[in-house]
């Protein structure tokens, strides 16, 4: 990277534009990860508790007005998502009674490879039940797998007032870690609690941070858009996956809602845009690809950045206006960022060793100069 005292030496034009890869990074590195290794998220719960919709919404764009029409689940379905190298897993949705007490249950072949198991808890019934069914259920999955994450959902929360939601949340934390300590687990099992709806981007969220526990390389990522950010003076930075809008990694500054929402809001902007006016001629094109990219400025001095990763993935930035009249070291440096992603890629495909990302991202790094020595 460069910094903004060595601005003067280049012209715009000459680091501005971003380089073109082979097949197997424009694909997203979708060829990394076998098939037949992709790790399993239980989707599970109550009937009638939102596990369908919360799938549809968030991997089939289904408007939150037409999972009212969804029928309840009758058997185990099975949903393969392998929108880019970091996002690939199979979500397996079973119905509420589903009876894990019964012999001829498969505990083992269900529970073995999975990654995490996301119980959803309906808040505006009684969850008195439901928290009886967590317990039995984390109990069965620990014995035979003690590796699997367990994501609670309390879901269906649009409904309820903001106190009664933090009271909800308090209320089946509670219960749900005294019936872990009663069964002697608590220093096994830990149960992660997020407030979730599907008329909002709250269920976005928490299924990024619950994708997120599933990379291996997150810590790599994060520490990519940290030092792009540090030298381009950003506020947030979010690495999303473009298809699901989950954000694969963020920088190490707290994620506030209005931001997130704002970001994936652009997400939909330019693709729609894309859509309508830019695929031309070539209708079987992608609405979005190597080429995308927008800049917005907003009614308070922010501007927010989008700029293409890779077929599926996009870094979504916020920006201070008078930051960006730097934009040419910002286009340069997101030039960096993304020589990065594509020798992470090469890591997981085994190509070249992994502490040559960072190191060689170190390396073209600088401190940005400070307002007041400009």
């Amino acid at each position: 990277m460069t910094s903004y005292d060595e601005e003067a030496e280049y012209n715009e034009g000459e680091y501005g534009s971003v380089p073109k890869y082979g097949n197997q990074f424009e694909g997203g590195g979708g060829d990394v990860v076998p098939e037949g290794e992709k790790t399993k998220i239980l989707l599970m719960g109550l009937r009638r508790s939102g596990k369908s919709s919360i799938q549809k919404v968030v991997f089939h764009k289904m408007s939150p007005n037409e999972t009212l029409f969804l029928e309840s689940t009758n058997k185990v379905q099975k949903d393969d998502i392998s929108n880019s190298s970091f996002v690939q897993f199979s979500i397996w949705d079973f119905p509420g009674q589903i009876d894990f007490f019964d012999p001829t249950f498969e505990k083992e072949s269900l529970f073995g490879n999975c990654g995490a198991l996301i119980f959803v808890i309906d808040a505006q019934d009684d969850y008195l039940e439901a928290l009886s069914k967590l317990h039995d259920t984390v109990t069965k999955a620990y014995q035979v797998n003690p590796n699997i994450r367990f994501e609670v959902f309390i879901h269906k929360v649009d409904g309820l007032s903001d106190d009664t939601k933090m009271e909800t949340q308090r209320d089946i934390h509670q219960r749900a870690n005294d019936d872990i300590i009663e069964s002697g687990l608590e220093q096994q099992v830990n149960l992660s609690f997020y407030l979730t709806s599907i008329y909002d981007h709250s269920i976005f969220e928490a299924f990024s941070k619950v994708v997120q526990k599933l990379i291996p390389q997150l810590a790599t990522l994060e520490n990519l858009i940290n030092i792009f950010v540090s030298n381009s003076q950003i506020e947030k930075a979010f690495l999303f996956d473009v298809v699901s809008k989950i954000y694969v990694a963020t920088d190490s500054t707290p994620v506030d809602m209005q931001t997130y929402e704002l970001c994936c809001d652009m997400i939909d902007v330019v693709i729609d845009v894309s859509c309508i006016y830019g695929l031309g001629d070539e209708m079987d094109s992608s609405a979005f690809d190597d080429e995308s990219a927008s800049v917005i400025k907003l009614n308070n001095s922010t501007i927010l950045l989008l700029k293409e990763v890779s077929k599926v993935l996009a870094l979504v930035c916020i920006m201070r206006e008078e930051n960006y009249q730097h934009s040419g070291l910002v286009q340069y440096n997101f030039k960096c960022f993304r020589d990065a992603i594509e020798d992470v890629f090469a890591v997981r495909a085994g190509r070249i060793q992994g502490g040559q990302v960072i190191r060689q991202f170190n390396d073209k790094a600088l401190a940005p100069v400070r307002e007041e020595e400009e």
